[in-house]
């Protein structure tokens, strides 16, 4: 059994050096059923942290009930963030949507640019990848920098899968409802799948299928070596 306590008082002591130094933190998170440990943890260690969540009108509807079932039974503050550019006029030359045909610049306008306010007004920002999710983030470290002299932190880097869901059945936290029909990483519906657990490569396997595209660019872009 792993000891929870003992790892969320650690990310609770890095939280209070923080907020000794006058930083702000703020924390973002895709509302998936691997986000939980993270929330249930700043609900309980610092539940004054502003969440965002990407809202990039692109979402499943059950993953903004999910939403509304997390905030309202953890009593955070989640305020959604929103493209500049309405979604009718995210199209490419043609006329063709842009997650069809450029999904780069599609993450860039949905969740890379709405992002950018946040970073210019805060100084720490809490992330909950994980290092055994993809081999980008493998490469990643505790702590990163970001754009505007930001920290990036990154509390759950160390975690597992497992840890993840022993964590969520411990402190009987809820799951994703379309996790339990096959959807293992769940971002926007019209580039995500269903994957067959017994070819997945890693978490991130059901995200733009048949694209190199691993990645929405919140943890390429924004991040500094």
């Amino acid at each position: 059994m792993n000891n929870f306590e003992t790892l969320v008082a650690e990310i609770k002591q890095d939280l209070d050096v923080y907020k000794e130094r006058g930083l702000k933190i703020f924390a973002s998170s895709s509302l998936q059923t691997n986000s939980m440990p993270l929330l249930h943890i700043l609900s309980r260690v610092a539940p004054e942290t502003p969440v965002y969540f990407l809202n990039t009108g692109y979402h499943f509807p059950e993953t903004l009930s999910f939403r509304e079932q997390v905030q309202d039974m953890l009593g955070l503050h989640i305020t959604d963030l929103y493209s500049a550019v309405p979604r009718n006029q995210q199209r490419d030359a043609n006329g063709q949507l842009l997650f069809t045909s450029d999904p780069d610049y599609c993450c860039y306008l949905n969740k890379i640019q709405p992002l950018e306010p946040i970073l210019a007004s805060f100084d720490v920002w809490i992330s909950g990848v994980r290092g055994d999710q993809s081999k980008v983030r493998a490469q990643m470290r505790r702590e990163e920098k970001a754009p505007n002299g930001v920290i990036r932190f990154h509390p759950m880097l160390g975690w597992t899968s497992k840890m993840v869901y022993d964590y969520i059945r411990e402190f009987k936290l809820p799951k994703h409802p379309l996790e339990g029909e096959g959807y293992m990483s769940i971002g926007c519906e019209p580039c995500t799948r269903k994957v067959d657990v017994n070819a997945l490569l890693d978490d991130r396997s059901g995200r733009w299928f048949g694209t190199n595209k691993t990645e929405c660019g919140l943890h390429t872009q924004l991040i500094q070596k």
